[in-house]
């Protein structure tokens, strides 16, 4: 349990896990670690959720990944968009999926939704607190200052999920490679200006992209050739953005009344490592990326779906900590992939006439329905397959390993209504689903001294769905399935892989 008591003016903390930033990525984090059974200490400077217009794209993986907690009730139907877009080249982003396209989620109806699951688990979320120092031996030991005067938290390990600009990751002094920003998208929410929607539109001197929702006029320009400013941290001024704007389009904007302006570059960084010893880093702390796309926030609550779990296993002590080794060689590989096609993204974006040729190219191969379906894969995360198997679990080829479990209807075998996987995922435990619908004897008696991290359920799949009869397999607590076949052989290598030590050898 996290306690409270004073010691002379300093109060203390302890925990299992602190959290240092409650944005996407920390609250996700946090409601995660809590299924899993870990005490939690949240920490932020800010008072609440952003208020900021930042990022309003929850593509399909994401929006998997709130389905399967039961988190989607809360956002209704936003609006789905079937098109996105490769460095400014429409594509088609539909893919097989519950949710295929992209979702039009403000991100402060993000952090809204994920907070308030949070606090319902249980987390102990500490608003107004700014992280002053760090060290990490044997445990960690962070000292913040709060609203109320200092804190000093104790905990086994510390998550940072406090930025592009992370106070963790400066203090841990942890290797940030990569490059500055060369160029730059200036961004403005605007009320009353009268503008035509333009979808990444090419003029003579630049990119210029608006889009009108309920009276607000988002505006990104940006002017080729014109490097990206040192700003030191503070925003662009409005007048900034209209005279740029005036430039490229030749319309005047100025009239009309600033409600937010920033300004987003394209440094490209990633950390060497996501782990130092009791540190680890998710979201943009670990990697700085510009946005394009949409990518950015569903990158990091795929770091905190994907690490969270693991990092509950391992401070309840049923997994070793070499699990934790696995989210870096999962999620570092992801992010290098992600970056490299922001990389591309941003050359077609910003680049001058130079780029038409390729952007020219691009266009043609998108209608490729190969190429399309890669590039959407890599973009909406539907594509992601991590190498589960490791060096020491062998197993025959099979099509789903590595990758997530297909939204798919199941007839339960005891009968009953039909359900579906997701609704199998939603305690947050792993999953042996046996699709020959008989109970399996032999793989429920290997499963067994795994029953209390694991759920066995033996259905029979919807003809005519993405899974067949006959196979089975084990998923991870975040959706991926890490083991596939047709009896018992290897299962238990897997689970004890996944999800520690067999409790009848403990």
């Amino acid at each position: 349990m996290t306690t409270d008591h004073q010691d002379t003016d300093t109060a203390i903390l302890d925990t299992d896990v602190l959290v240092v930033g409650a944005g996407p990525a920390g609250l996700m984090l946090a409601t995660e670690l809590r299924l899993g059974g870990a005490e939690v200490v949240v920490v932020d400077q800010r008072p609440g959720p952003t208020t900021e217009s930042r990022a309003s794209t929850l593509h399909a993986r994401t929006m998997e990944i709130l389905d399967s907690r039961g988190l989607l009730d809360e956002l209704g139907t936003p609006p789905c968009e079937p098109r996105g877009h490769f460095g400014g080249v429409p594509l088609d982003l539909t893919l097989p999926s519950s949710h295929p396209g992209q979702w039009k989620v403000a991100q402060t109806r993000t952090e809204e939704l994920l907070q308030r699951r949070a606090a319902e688990l249980g987390a102990d979320l500490r608003r107004r607190h700014q992280l002053l120092s760090l060290t990490a031996e044997d445990g960690v030991e962070a000292e913040a200052i709060g609203p109320y005067g200092p804190v000093r938290i104790r905990a086994r390990y510390l998550v940072g999920c406090d930025g592009e600009d992370s106070t963790v990751r400066r203090l841990v002094r942890a290797p940030f490679p990569g490059r500055d920003a060369a160029r730059e998208l200036l961004r403005a929410d605007v009320s009353g200006v009268e503008v035509a929607d333009r979808r990444f539109q090419r003029l003579e001197h630049g990119l210029a992209i608006a889009a009108t929702r309920e009276g607000v006029t988002r505006v990104m320009v940006h002017e080729f050739g014109r490097p990206a400013a040192e700003r030191g941290g503070a925003e662009p001024d409005f007048a900034e953005v209209t005279d740029v704007w005036k430039r490229v389009t030749g319309e005047d904007i100025s009239q009309g009344t600033p409600l937010w302006v920033n300004a987003f570059g394209d440094a490209n960084r990633q950390l060497a490592h996501y782990r130092h010893g009791r540190v680890l880093f998710a979201g943009d702390a670990a990697h700085r990326q510009m946005p394009s796309g949409g990518q950015a926030l569903n990158l990091g609550v795929q770091d905190a779906f994907n690490l969270g779990w693991k990092l509950a296993a391992v401070v309840r002590g049923s997994a070793g900590e070499d699990l934790l080794d696995t989210y870096h060689s999962e999620r570092h590989t992801v992010g290098r992939q992600v970056l490299a096609n922001i990389r591309a993204q941003v050359e077609l974006l910003l680049g001058g006439p130079e780029v038409e040729p390729a952007r020219a190219l691009l266009t043609e191969l998108v209608a490729l329905d190969g190429v399309r379906q890669h590039l959407a894969g890599m973009i909406s995360g539907l594509g992601i397959r991590y190498d589960v198997e490791g060096p020491e679990i062998h197993s025959a080829a099979h099509p789903l390993l590595g990758r997530r479990l297909p939204d798919a209807w199941l007839e339960p075998a005891e009968g009953g209504a039909r359900r579906r996987t997701t609704e199998l995922l939603r305690t947050g435990r792993g999953l042996l689903l046996s699709l020959d619908g008989d109970g399996a004897p032999a793989l429920r008696a290997t499963a067994a001294p795994w029953s209390d991290r694991v759920a066995f359920v033996a259905d029979r799949p919807v003809a005519g769905g993405p899974l067949s009869a006959g196979q089975t397999l084990l998923v991870r607590p975040d959706g991926y399935v890490a083991w596939a076949g047709s009896g018992a052989a290897g299962l238990a290598r897997a689970l004890t892989r996944w999800f520690g030590t067999a409790a009848a050898d403990d």
